[in-house]
């Protein structure tokens, strides 16, 4: 055998291999845990995506629901699980925001997790009483500038990915101004129309009935580019906030030691999903927007989300849990 023909067997040979190994994962059904209750948008997305994922696979995706304390039962639970890819995580901004705030989680998320992919991002959004005296983001920053701490921004639960947002925001602006922290969105909604606050900070999508049907105006959003469903409205930075970029997104991980031919057929996997034209209808429905990527980008959101958001909880003075 010539060295060439060795050369060209040993090549055929390993691809062999590969195949094989690909082969060879999935081996049972797989689970996707997900840190949230049935029947909202991490719930949907999971399922929309496990769907396909199942039929690309060939074995079933079972969506395990594990909600309550800040992610971190859902996180154990795959941790527990043997790391060989079949035990999934859904984590998302709400991940590393749990891991800036809470001063001793059972786990570092960084080490704990191996992330797989991206799933979705979505946008966050300044709103403002339709019919009230800020029309543009300009007008509220200009509010501020004149009075400084009188401006008031309300926001979901403290510590949630929206309430940092706001602290963010106020940093960035420079504004000397309030947070203000309500049980959830339907408080913010109604304080915001009694004229309680000056403006809100929240996720869009269960926002926008409210500003469709004009009860609201949306001022800006808070991502690095414009909404797909307001496009008319600009982002924070094209509006004044120079350097503003805090936008949610939600991916999925496994824990750290899976091997890496399971993550890369995983990655495989999702990408396969969210390139589906009805798995698109179904996450855009939800004002979603799924966004395919590598392992390495879904490290690079969750790494960067956990410094970003450490950042402003030392600087907004928020007490650690």
């Amino acid at each position: 055998m010539t060295r060439r023909h060795f050369l060209l067997a040993g090549a055929g040979l390993a691809l062999g291999r590969a195949a094989v190994a690909q082969g060879a994962f999935p081996q049972k059904p797989l689970r996707i845990v997900v840190p949230n209750a049935p029947g909202g948008a991490a719930d949907i997305t999971a399922r929309a995506v496990g769907e396909h994922m199942a039929r690309t696979l060939g074995q079933p995706v079972i969506i395990d629901n594990k909600p309550g304390a800040g992610g971190v039962v859902a996180a154990q639970n795959v941790i527990a699980a043997p790391r060989d890819g079949h035990a999934l995580l859904l984590i998302s901004s709400g991940t590393a925001v749990s891991q800036a705030l809470f001063k001793a989680l059972p786990y570092d998320t960084l080490k704990a997790f191996a992330p797989v992919a991206p799933l979705a991002t979505f946008d966050l959004v300044i709103v403002a009483a339709e019919g009230g005296e800020f029309r543009t983001l300009g007008d509220l920053l200009a509010f501020a500038r004149a009075q400084p701490g009188k401006l008031n921004i309300g926001t979901p639960n403290i510590g949630t990915t929206q309430h940092l947002a706001a602290e963010l925001f106020k940093t960035t602006a420079g504004l000397q101004a309030q947070v203000v922290p309500f049980k959830g969105t339907p408080d913010v909604v109604t304080s915001l129309r009694g004229g309680q606050i000056h403006a809100g900070l929240d996720i869009l999508s269960p926002l926008l009935p409210q500003i469709q049907s004009k009860a609201l105006r949306a001022l800006a959003v808070t991502g690095a580019r414009r909404s797909r469903v307001l496009p008319e409205v600009p982002t924070a930075n094209e509006a004044g906030v120079k350097g503003l970029d805090a936008a949610s997104w939600n991916g999925l991980a496994v824990a750290a030691g899976t091997p890496a031919g399971a993550i890369e057929r995983l990655n495989q996997a999702v990408n396969a999903a969210l390139q589906d034209a009805g798995v698109r209808q179904k996450l855009e429905a939800l004002n979603l927007d799924p966004r395919p990527g590598t392992a390495g980008d879904a490290a690079a959101m969750l790494a960067g989300d956990i410094r970003r958001w450490s950042d402003v909880i030392t600087k907004a003075k928020i007490e650690r849990q």
